[in-house]
């Protein structure tokens, strides 16, 4: 990618490209029809690590609230839970992900999209916005990383 920015994770680069915006939740956010497409963000996709599963609990065609739990994601790292990034309703799952999500892995920007939500996507983050967030959290990550969250 020839337009990105860069955010360096110890030794791994996390790359953003420039022609999206991005959320506090670790997804990228691309304009798409009438609305937005997301997917996890090269930082999201390093901290979590080899996905391999992916659950919805919420059907397309739902209004959501910013924050709503809409599901949850398991890989070799951790489990967690998947919050909307923006309030909107829901448009589509990207179905390929639910029987291989590797392409969350793979190719991250692309194939690896999650989900499509028609909403304004007011609180979305620039690519400078969210390196900026991603600097002033990161030494937190980094204790939690190793596991020296009370020190």
């Amino acid at each position: 990618m020839s337009d990105e920015l860069v955010f360096e994770m110890g030794q791994f680069a996390a790359r953003f490209p420039t022609d999206r915006s991005y959320a506090k939740n670790h997804m990228w956010a691309q304009a798409f029809e009438e609305g937005w497409r997301f997917g996890f963000s090269a930082y999201a996709v390093r901290l979590l690590q080899d996905v391999y599963f992916l659950d919805w609990t919420v059907d397309p065609g739902t209004q959501l609230t910013e924050r709503q739990l809409i599901g949850s994601i398991e890989s070799e790292k951790a489990e967690s839970d998947l919050f909307a990034p923006i309030a909107g309703q829901l448009a589509e799952f990207n179905q390929a992900l639910l029987s291989d999500p590797s392409s969350i892995n793979i190719d991250t920007y692309n194939q690896g999209w999650l989900f499509h939500m028609q909403g304004g996507g007011e609180t979305l983050l620039s690519p400078a916005e969210y390196l900026e967030h991603l600097t002033a959290s990161w030494a937190i990550a980094e204790r939690t990383i190793k596991g020296q969250i009370n020190e």
